[in-house]
């Protein structure tokens, strides 16, 4: 199947993509939802999209050697609830919609969109919803994956993610920013078993 990836730039979303063509689909294009041009910073608070690192994201498309379609997120949080069953004007859903039906006027052969949500049913549902309405397959290969196999199975394949952002139990920017999932395992491993 052809098909899209949505990439946030982080890891998940970029490993999936390696799922998806090692299951035998062909990757046409990226969609990605930016921060508008008159955000100030570097991550929007958003309940759906991951923003950090966005000014990286075209830096993938040239990785992948495909092309990137962008769309600045307008929206915001308007339905807030576990389920997405149809439009709901402003919210910052609608602007994924927008996006997935331009990548599908221009690759109109695109038929599954990969998505590299593990554990959040919120957004899960939402791409659910809006390529059931573009009647898109989503490909999700890492959904409800242990946390602790992909992990290990991310740094054999030998993906080199480097934490951007520090938002967990346990980890300090000074300590941790700027430094592989493969250096990171062991803290990862003891932050896990701390935590959970």
């Amino acid at each position: 199947m052809k098909f899209v990836a949505l990439l946030s730039g982080g890891k998940d979303s970029c490993f999936n993509v390696i799922k998806c063509v090692e299951h035998g689909h062909e990757l046409i294009c990226l969609a990605n939802l930016s921060p508008p041009a008159s955000f100030d910073g570097e991550e929007m608070d958003s309940f759906m999209y991951q923003t950090a690192g966005h000014t990286a994201i075209s830096k993938l498309s040239e990785c992948f050697e495909v092309p990137l379609i962008r769309k600045e997120i307008l929206g915001s949080a308007v339905n807030q609830k576990l389920d997405y069953l149809s439009e709901v004007a402003a919210d910052e859903v609608e602007d994924m919609f927008v996006l997935l039906q331009q990548v599908k006027q221009q690759y109109p052969e695109v038929e599954g969109v990969s998505c590299g949500a593990i554990v959040s049913t919120y957004q899960r549902l939402r791409v659910e919803s809006i390529c059931q309405r573009l009647g898109l397959t989503v490909l999700s290969y890492l959904w409800q994956r242990d946390r602790v196999e992909l992990l290990q199975e991310m740094i054999t394949a030998g993906v080199d993610a480097v934490l951007v952002k520090v938002a967990g139990a346990g980890l300090e920017p000074h300590k941790h920013l700027g430094k592989s999932l493969a250096v990171l395992q062991p803290t990862l491993m003891k932050l896990h078993e701390q935590f959970g």
